[in-house]
């Protein structure tokens, strides 16, 4: 099993919001270093915590709404065992987090890195020139990440 997985997750026609699986895609096309797996997903669900279990590290990537357009912040995620998801199978990171370490006694050291998105309009795999702009800063931050 991989070290580090990079789960990039939005949804790939709300403009801007697909930032994250568009970020994994880049990532794959320009090679993962051995030890990193990245997958992309429209929402984050309860079996990913299976795909977390036994990780060393986990990066999880998406278009932020609030901010300054174009914005990219790296957060380092720790697990909320307070958080009470309404749907069980639409939860945040750190929700996920949790149950992985409810479930398998541990959770991987984690971070969310976004990017603030210009434009949720509906357009199929198109980002915003400023989205665009911001993907390939929150690649370096991803690379500085999954280096340590």
């Amino acid at each position: 099993m991989d070290k580090t997985l990079i789960i990039g997750y939005g949804s790939p026609i709300r403009g801007d919001d697909a930032i994250g699986p568009l970020a994994v895609e880049r990532l794959v096309e320009r090679g993962l270093p051995v030890g990193v797996e990245a997958i992309a997903r429209h929402v984050l669900t309860a079996e990913l915590v299976t795909e977390l279990a036994g990780r060393e590290r986990a990066i999880f990537l998406d278009a932020a709404a609030g901010g300054e357009p174009g914005m990219v912040q790296v957060h380092r995620l720790e697990p909320d065992v307070d958080a009470h998801s309404t749907m069980a199978h639409f939860l945040d990171p750190s929700e996920l987090l949790a149950w992985c370490r409810q479930l398998y006694g541990q959770a991987p050291e984690a971070y969310l890195i976004t990017a603030t998105g210009a434009c949720f309009d509906y357009a199929h795999c198109q980002l915003s020139p400023v989205a665009e702009a911001a993907l390939e800063r929150l690649l370096e931050q991803v690379e500085r990440v999954w280096v340590g």
